[in-house]
Parts: C-alpha cells; sequence; structure tokens
C-alpha cells in the first residue's frame, strides 16, 4: 500500500511539473479591444509598418502593435474574409464574400482607392505573390482562383480548382500552394502560366482550413477539421507525418525563427504548439490557453507575438446551434513568448 501511495504521488509530481513546463512558454499577454460587432475571419501583420490589418464583419480595423491601440479602418468590405498586401506598390487588398469583390487602398493612408469586381464566388483568401506580381482570390463557391493585375486593378484571369479552396501560401519562387477543403488535397499553382501543376491527398486529414509553410524545408502543414496538423513535403507532394491539435481549427502561423507551428482551435479555446526538430520530425511541445471562439491566427516573425480574433459569447436560445456574440466585445488577443 505504502508502495502504491509512493507511485501515486510520483505520478502527480511528475504530471504537475509537465503541466507547469506546458504552459510556461506561451501566454494571452494583452486584450485588444475594437470596434464593433459581428463575424471575423483572417488577420494580417505589416511587420515593417508595425501594424495589424484584422477583418470584422464589414471593415479591416488597423492596429499599431507598439500601442495596441486601434488607429484606422477599411470601410464597406461587405462580407470580408482576408487582407493582402502589396508593400513594393503601397497597396492593400480585402476580399469581400458578399458582394464579390476586392477593396483597394493605401497603406499609408489607409484610404479606399478603388474596388475590383471579380466573376469568382465568396472570394475568401487572398494572397499578393510578389515573384509574379498578380493578386488572387480563393473563392469558395464558385471552387476556383482569380487572378488580378494589381497595377491596373483589373481580374485578368481565373484558374479552375478541384474543389473548395481554403488559405494559400507562396513559396516566392513560382509556386502557390492551396488547401482544397472538400477533396482534403493540396494543389500547386504556377502563378505565370495560371495552370494547376499538380495535387496530392493529405488523408488522413480532413477538411483542411489553414496552411503554413516553412520554406527553408520545404514543409507545408495544413490544420484539418479532424483534429489533425497534416506536414507534406512541398517538393515530393507527399504526407511526411501527422500530429494531433485541438478541435475547431481555422488557422495556423509558422515562426520560421523558432521552427514551431502554432494552429488556432476555436472550439477548445487553445493554440496547439508542434516544434519542428527537423524536416522530417515534428512534435507537440505546448498547448496554450487562449479563449473559446479564437479560431484564426497570425504571428509578427519580428517580435514572435501571435494574435488571434475573439469576442465573448452568451448563452445559445432554444433551436439555435450557436451562442450569440455579445454586443462590445469584439477584441484581438496577443499571445507572446514567456521570458
Amino acid at each position: 500500500m505504502k508502495n502504491l501511495l509512493s507511485i501515486i504521488c510520483i505520478t502527480v509530481l511528475l504530471s504537475s511539473s509537465n503541466l507547469v513546463s506546458a504552459q510556461s512558454g506561451y501566454k494571452v499577454v494583452n486584450q485588444i479591444h475594437l470596434e464593433g460587432d459581428g463575424g471575423w475571419d483572417y488577420l494580417t501583420v505589416d511587420e515593417a509598418a508595425g501594424r495589424l490589418y484584422v477583418s470584422h464583419s464589414s471593415m479591416a480595423l488597423v492596429v499599431e502593435l507598439k500601442t495596441g491601440k486601434q488607429i484606422g479602418k477599411i470601410p464597406d468590405t461587405n462580407g470580408i474574409h482576408g487582407i493582402a498586401l502589396a508593400p513594393s506598390l503601397n497597396k492593400g487588398f480585402t476580399s469581400n464574400g458578399r458582394d464579390n469583390s476586392v477593396t483597394v487602398f493605401d497603406l499609408k493612408t489607409l484610404e479606399v482607392t478603388g474596388k475590383i469586381q471579380v466573376t469568382g464566388k465568396n472570394p475568401d483568401a487572398i494572397l499578393y505573390d510578389a515573384f509574379s506580381g498578380k493578386l488572387f482570390t480563393f473563392n469558395g463557391r464558385s471552387s476556383n482562383a482569380s487572378v488580378i493585375d494589381p497595377i491596373q486593378n483589373k481580374e485578368i484571369g481565373t484558374i479552375q480548382l478541384d474543389g473548395k479552396p481554403e488559405f494559400p501560401q507562396t513559396d516566392g519562387k513560382g509556386k502557390i500552394y492551396v488547401n482544397i477543403e472538400d477533396k482534403s488535397e493540396i494543389s500547386v499553382i504556377n502563378p505565370n502560366s495560371l495552370k494547376v501543376e499538380k495535387s496530392w491527398s493529405i488523408a488522413p486529414g480532413e477538411e483542411p482550413s489553414g496552411l503554413a509553410l516553412d520554406n527553408e524545408t520545404h514543409r507545408l502543414f495544413s490544420v484539418c477539421g479532424n483534429k489533425l496538423m497534416v506536414v507534406s513535403d512541398a517538393e515530393a507532394g507527399k504526407v511526411v507525418t501527422t500530429l494531433p491539435i485541438g478541435d475547431g481549427c481555422d488557422g495556423v502561423a509558422f515562426d520560421p525563427a523558432n521552427k514551431r507551428a502554432f494552429c488556432s482551435n476555436g472550439a477548445d479555446g487553445t493554440i496547439t504548439v508542434v516544434q519542428e526538430v527537423n524536416k522530417d520530425s515534428f512534435k507537440v511541445v505546448e498547448t496554450v490557453v487562449t479563449q473559446k471562439g479564437a479560431r484564426t491566427i497570425t504571428i509578427d516573425k519580428t517580435t514572435h507575438h501571435l494574435y488571434l480574433s475573439a469576442a465573448e459569447f452568451g448563452e445559445p436560445k432554444a433551436g439555435e446551434r450557436r451562442p450569440p456574440m455579445k454586443p462590445g466585445t469584439f477584441m484581438v488577443l496577443d499571445v507572446a513568448p514567456v521570458k
């Protein structure tokens, strides 16, 4: 009996030690409260300008990261999903799902300078590819990508995809990768020829949403609806490994300096932290508590801070699946590494 009690005590102490260690890497250090109510999607950091762009309902909110204060907004972005930046052109772009458009704004003044109609339905994710000098929207309801000339502010082509596209990544050398959610695969687009070069299955991952890229080791990180992160070899076009993540993931960010991938799990209110040991070895090193509903994520690669949109929610009414958002509670969580 004494031996059994000793074993139990040792196990509890070891478990407590592991728990403290697991929780000591990152934590929420600030809540940046922002205006407005309604839903949200992607966030984007402009590291050179020290700004954070946050999609929120029908506008993009702009936060100065040094002060954690809202300094502006891009209005009339109907059903905004994503924000893409083209610093060399001094232009920013938002994808507006409800009216199939892209809003163009000045990065310095934040003034809206134009609007581009696309033929694709429900432009969701948006990407500026500096290598080709083209802007791409990935359209959820028409299973294609719209190609835009960002200088002339007009659509110049479309790329048919195998299914519903989610988040893309560019390697900056002539390849764009995009998750195809309903086919559970990754497709590779040539931004010059505007052709899909190849696709591969990411099974056992299902319904991938967020996508991140380690451009040094050529590893892609797809976060999936069945609580898996799938790591793929971007060059060979095959799955390397899978790792367990939390529930309700929608976004993933990668820190190239620390070789870590961060998956935001909205249903759990957590971030799963995955360490890249080497190009073929990965492990979950931490689960960070954030807030339920915090499902999208971005990273400032200069400060290593993570940012997630969130809000407070009430109890759902009878017959309603989703709980109502409490008015005036929209915020961005600032998650920082603990020194």
